[in-house]
């Protein structure tokens, strides 16, 4: 537990980017519940219980996948709230801009699929190694998954609540044309963040790419020398 204590211990930038984040979600709601918004409070509550996830799953150790994804997942996630649910909710109550919602798609879009990347490896397991190519396109088709459904929710509510989320109207095209402006930006987003995160994966990209493609090139060369012994030892059966 130690061991994997230590392995999954998060660098002090990210650490305190994290806990900022979380204090100015808890703001945000007290603020809200102060001036009579429950909706604010309970925004702000949901969003900060969100920005625990990655912690939350540390809690079953060895047991849980989560520890085998990496915490930058997490801080793209806390990023994600703090816009969506700060910047997002001041912009759409204090201003006129309208189109918030699809910067939000387009980031939505870039977290998943850098998610994604890290899931497909654990999916894979210890044992067996992905090529960056089938992580890559598994990012990419969950993200536009994880679209697709968010669109499937935005209409369920419209059509058992009333809403507006898809701003569909009897007549005309408005909710056509905003479901598939949010499904393209999605998409998009997707498939930048799918090049992203291959990228930094396999050390073409980032700080640190220089060890990254090493440890890329010593696991290739032990794939190699993996498959020609299997090779060998079946060629003599």
């Amino acid at each position: 537990m130690k061991k994997l204590n230590r392995l999954n211990r998060v660098p002090m930038p990210q650490l305190i980017l994290w806990w900022a984040i979380r204090a100015s979600l808890l703001g945000f709601s007290i603020y809200g519940i102060l001036h009579g918004s429950t909706t604010q409070f309970l925004m702000g509550l949901f969003a900060i219980a969100f920005s625990h996830m990655w912690d939350m799953w540390q809690l079953f150790g060895g047991r849980s996948f989560i520890t085998k994804v990496g915490y930058f997942s997490q801080t793209l996630l806390n990023i994600f709230i703090f816009f969506g649910v700060i910047i997002g909710y001041v912009i759409n109550t204090k201003t006129n801009f309208e189109h918030i919602d699809l910067v939000e798609h387009f980031m939505a879009g870039v977290v998943a699929s850098y998610f994604a990347y890290d899931f497909a490896i654990v999916f894979q397991g210890k044992s067996r190694h992905l090529s960056p190519a089938l992580a890559s396109m598994f990012a990419l088709c969950f993200s536009v998954f994880l679209m697709v459904a968010w669109e499937f929710y935005e209409f369920t509510m419209d059509r058992l609540y009333g809403y507006t989320l898809q701003k569909s109207t009897i007549i005309g095209e408005s909710g056509l044309v905003d479901t598939m402006v949010d499904l393209i930006l999605g998409c998009s987003g997707s498939l930048i963040g799918m090049f992203f995160v291959a990228f930094s994966k396999n050390g073409l990209i980032g700080r640190h790419r220089k060890v990254v493609r090493a440890q890329v090139k010593e696991q290739s060369a032990r794939d190699k020398a993996e498959e020609i012994a299997y090779q060998e030892s079946h060629s003599d059966e």
